[in-house]
């Protein structure tokens, strides 16, 4: 769902202003004691937005969609434990981004204090997905195995390459000889032509990919 607003509102000048520059994160932010067991990160405050008190919020991955459904997101700063939460009064798609803006912040100075936030959504505010669509967060830890039936490794994270997006895959080796055990990575495109079956509450992924790729 997108969401925006259009209003125009004047720029703010002398003591205004000066009130405006002492605001603090903590201002716009309520602190939690209980959080959803949910909970996914799905990108950062990266800056303002303008000078309306929006922030720009830079995906993980995708569009941003379960950040769009949600009216309200969770905040943590990197390093740290306590989550804090605000309301979401605005936000739409912008250029890979997503632009909001949340309950409290309403100049560039707030939003400013945000940066560097991590943005939290609970799973169960997700929309659906549709056919064939599946969202990261449900692919990540599946067991990914060929048409031998050979285990490929566990997905663990993935790439958008601009074109595609790509799982990667990792898996054990075996000590050789002189060579140590290691863990080693696949690449491997999601798409139809590699990707034959995805069971999410199976936690599998089954490829078309052999182990020597």
């Amino acid at each position: 769902m997108v969401r925006t607003a259009r209003e125009r509102v004047p720029l703010k000048i002398g003591a205004e202003a000066r009130r405006a520059s002492g605001i603090r994160a903590e201002q716009v932010l309520a602190p939690v004691t209980e959080v959803p067991d949910d909970l996914v990160e799905l990108g950062y405050i990266g800056d303002a937005y303008g000078i309306r008190g929006w922030i720009k919020v830079q995906p993980h991955t995708g569009e941003g969609e379960g950040l769009l459904s949600a009216d309200c997101w969770y905040f943590r700063r990197p390093g740290e434990s306590a989550y804090t939460k605000a309301n979401v009064l605005h936000s739409r798609g912008h250029s890979g981004t997503v632009v909001a803006q949340l309950r409290g912040s309403e100049n560039r100075t707030a939003a400013e204090a945000l940066k560097g936030l991590q943005v939290w959504v609970p799973r169960s505010a997700f929309p659906t997905a549709g056919e064939d669509e599946f969202y990261w967060v449900d692919l990540i830890g599946a067991q990914v195995t060929n048409l031998q039936n050979e285990l490929l490794g566990k997905v663990v994270g993935l790439l958008d390459n601009g074109v595609h997006t790509v799982l990667r895959v990792t898996y054990d080796v075996p000590a050789i000889d002189d060579k140590p055990a290691k863990t080693a990575e696949r690449l491997i495109p999601f798409v139809g032509q590699y990707i034959q079956t995805v069971d999410t509450k199976a936690g599998r992924i089954v490829a078309d990919w052999g182990l020597d790729y």
